[in-house]
């Protein structure tokens, strides 16, 4: 009656059968109860919440043994008892489900594997495998836990595809959040991407679907067909694989890493360095594309050499990320987990990381938390119209982008990201990350017409829930990975970036926690101030000495990225007036001044060799202009020459970075803003850097087209000769070669208000540098 009753009404009991099994008489197979039919119809179209209840082994209470299996195209299963005291041959109950009940061995469910018969004749493309749902979860408790209440930082750890040994089986433990499907399976290339024989369990209220499937191992391509909340059903690629397929294929990759590391000794020292008064010098490139066609093995035989030729002390790399659209240069991002596999695996990656890190070179990498793509293959309405991204307009969306914003308020969401910021900084060794698009997170109207704002955008208050998540972030980050710095793109005028979460300022938010923020504001200045005629720039200056009235708001990285050399704004030789020569001067001009002012300097490739054409993903950078066969080789060779040289001195010259976030260490000697000063009429900036002892830097830049003779400088005391260290005009870097070559004296005329002065000659579209000769290597 029982069974009855499961079975659904008008549905009667069959009378129990026994059939002699080949070859061994003694285990006789009764017909096993009913199925109910709703449980039958919800394991076919995979919407069961619990389908370890129905299949596998189970005993009775009356102790006998019943198996059920969903083997979808199978002509039999077989059950084997692994000691080989039961074999038994499964009814066939239609649709691919096959059962059978016995007496149990010894009163136990014996560990047994299935033969499944996917040929007409028995032997014919046969299958021995182990039974999916005769093991227990493979996910604990605690882990449960954490995941509910979004604090899980080893995420990745729970989630995923994770080959393991389980309850003494090898396979591969698949775990999903997907708290709104109606049910979840995974597909793959094991199963002919037909999920009907693989329904995961839910469990409990974690959100988290479960399946250990045992034979699957690394270099499965799976998806998890996912039914959401109204009936729809989708494949989506796993969110937290660690291993995806080389798009335009999107299927997701089952891969246990085997690499090991051998970079322990920079760990150590970065661990114990202090990063704000260290020199950090950042060479920012797009892999793929920095020599295309190279994979990360290849590229790490040639990036770490060429970057520690160049003297920069680390890379920074952008988004690197699984992502479907190359031309989205990484920053929209599928696979929040996996390293995009065009340039090879996760371990092929890490080889590069270890590469760079054995010389002697620090690697950033570009994180992109504010959106993802609307592709439904992906994270895109997971299980339900919303899940990771934010349900509501206006905030979505991102304006210009076919993405969506996530859903930074929901616990699990922040959860995702912040153990994702410590996976790439964990498993990957990355020396630091540098946080795409901070702006539109904190204030996610500012891009927006005043219809499109919400109202958190409107008053200006900002957005709690992204501020929640940046500080989690950096928090997780800097607490699990000692000496990592973040930075991030923020290029509103929000206050606190980098201060400590307890900081209150005008906000009324706290700090964020940030190590570096991206000085936009420079960047346009300044870039706005180079490229105009030396004639007009007197009336402009302002552009390059305002920055200097906010230097020590924020600790600071001064770049010119990638954005500013691609999106048809040309490259930075090309952004300078002139002809080609003074386009060169000023490139050289400019970069003198960056590596001298106060913050950290970041320049992007091919900007080094002044690339005269802008950045393209499908090019990369135009080395042919390095070929020595190539008549205006020398002009390229130059330019690269003198980054090399200012990386050199950089490094050896500790004013010009040990007190970057000191205003001790910094003084303007000529920032033209006295109207009886020359400076505003000649272009000349000069300002004093100073290291911890006090020991001095001078930086003369003269951004006008003539040189000037005797330009007389004050500087801290007399009786000091001051000797050139470095002059961007220089003969070596292509420029005009007027320089000082013999010391200068400090002798007792007075000037711009100190005791002392010298009186250099400044060579038209140049910056020189000057140190007192006891100093002066």
């Amino acid at each position: 009656a029982e069974t009855a009753a499961k079975a659904g009404p008008g549905v009667e009991e069959p009378e129990p059968v026994t059939e002699p099994v080949a070859g061994h008489a003694r285990d006789r197979v009764l017909t096993p109860p009913v199925l109910a039919a709703e449980n039958r119809r919800r394991l076919l179209e995979g919407t069961h919440d619990d389908p370890h209840a129905h299949l596998g082994a189970h005993l009775t209470p009356d102790g006998a043994l019943c198996f059920r299996t969903l083997r979808p195209h199978a002509y039999g299963v077989t059950v084997l008892a692994l000691d080989g005291k039961l074999r038994a041959e499964l009814r066939d109950e239609g649709d691919g489900f096959f059962a059978g009940q016995l007496t149990a061995p010894d009163g136990e469910i014996p560990a047994y594997e299935l033969l499944v018969q996917y040929g007409e004749q028995p032997g014919e493309n046969d299958a021995r495998v182990l039974d999916a749902y005769a093991l227990p979860p493979a996910l604990g408790s605690f882990d449960l836990r954490l995941i509910r209440e979004g604090r899980h930082e080893h995420l990745w750890r729970a989630l995923g595809a994770r080959t393991m040994t389980h309850c003494g089986v090898t396979g591969t433990r698949f775990t999903v959040w997907a708290p709104n499907a109606r049910g979840v399976r995974v597909a793959g290339d094991f199963n002919e991407w037909d999920g009907t024989a693989s329904p995961m369990r839910f469990l409990s209220s974690s959100g988290v679907w479960e399946l250990f499937l045992p034979g699957v191992g690394d270099g499965t391509v799976y998806k998890f067909e996912v039914v959401r909340d109204d009936g729809s059903r989708v494949l989506h690629a796993d969110p937290m694989a660690r291993a995806a397929e080389l798009p335009p294929a999107n299927g997701s990759v089952v891969h246990t890493s085997t690499h090991r590391w051998r970079d322990g000794d920079w760990l150590d020292r970065r661990g114990a360095g202090k990063p704000h008064s260290a020199p950090v010098s950042l060479y920012e490139l797009h892999l793929p594309s920095w020599r295309p066609g190279l994979t990360y093995r290849e590229l790490a035989e040639q990036l770490p050499a060429y970057v520690r030729d160049l003297g920069f002390t680390h890379v920074e790399l952008m988004p690197c990320a699984e992502h479907p659209f190359g031309g989205s240069w990484g920053y929209q991002v599928t696979g929040f987990f996996a390293p995009t596999a065009r340039l090879g695996g996760p371990d092929d990656f890490k080889y590069l990381i270890d590469a760079l890190h054995r010389a002697g070179i620090g690697v950033i990498m570009d994180w992109a938390p504010a959106h993802f793509p609307k592709d439904e293959w992906a994270l895109a309405r997971f299980d339900s119209a919303s899940l990771y991204e934010n349900p509501g307009p206006p905030r979505g969306g991102q304006p210009g982008r076919e993405t969506q914003e996530f859903d930074f308020g929901r616990p699990e969401v922040r959860n995702f990201l912040v153990a994702n910021a410590v996976y790439w900084c964990e498993e990957f060794h990355v020396d630091g990350l540098r946080v795409d698009a901070v702006g539109s997170m904190l204030r996610p109207g500012h891009s927006r017409s005043s219809t499109e704002r919400g109202p958190e955008s409107v008053d200006g208050v900002g957005n709690p829930d992204a501020v929640s998540l940046l500080q989690e972030m950096n928090a997780a980050v800097h607490r699990r990975c000692p000496g990592v710095i973040t930075a991030a793109e923020e290029c509103t005028t929000w206050d606190g970036v980098t201060r400590a979460t307890n900081h209150q300022g005008e906000s009324g938010f706290g700090g964020l926690g940030f190590s570096f923020k991206w000085n936009t504001e420079w960047m346009q200045d300044s870039l706005g101030y180079a490229a105009r005629e030396p004639a007009h720039r007197p009336y402009h200056h302002e552009q390059l000495s305002f920055s200097m009235a906010h230097a020590y708001a924020e600790s600071y990285i001064l770049p010119v990225p990638h954005d500013e050399v691609g999106h048809g704004r040309g490259s930075l030789v090309s952004k300078m007036p002139g002809d080609w020569w003074e386009q060169r001067a000023t490139h050289r001009a400019y970069l003198g001044f960056m590596w001298a002012h106060p913050g950290k300097q970041l320049l992007f490739m091919g900007q080094e060799f002044a690339q005269g054409t802008e950045w393209s993903q499908e090019r990369g950078p135009d080395w042919w202009l390095l070929d020595p066969s190539y008549e205006g080789e020398a002009d390229h060779r130059g330019v690269r020459d003198l980054v090399r040289d200012l990386n050199a001195e950089y490094m050896r010259s500790a004013a010009l970075w040990q007190q970057d976030t000191d205003p001790a260490g910094f003084s303007w000697i000529e920032d033209g803003s006295s109207v009886t000063g020359a400076a505003a009429g000649e272009n000349v900036f000069a300002f004093l850097r100073f290291d911890a002892d006090g020991g001095p830097l001078l930086a003369v830049s003269n951004f006008s087209s003539v040189p000037l003779h005797g330009h007389r400088l004050g500087v801290p005391r007399a009786g000091t000769c001051w000797r050139e260290v470095l002059n961007t005009d220089d003969l070596r870097y292509g420029g005009s070669g007027v320089h000082n070559s013999a010391p200068l004296p400090a002798d007792h005329a007075p000037a711009h208000g100190r005791p002392a002065s010298v009186a250099p000659t400044l060579p038209a579209l140049a910056t020189v540098w000057l140190r007192p000769e006891a100093q002066a290597r």
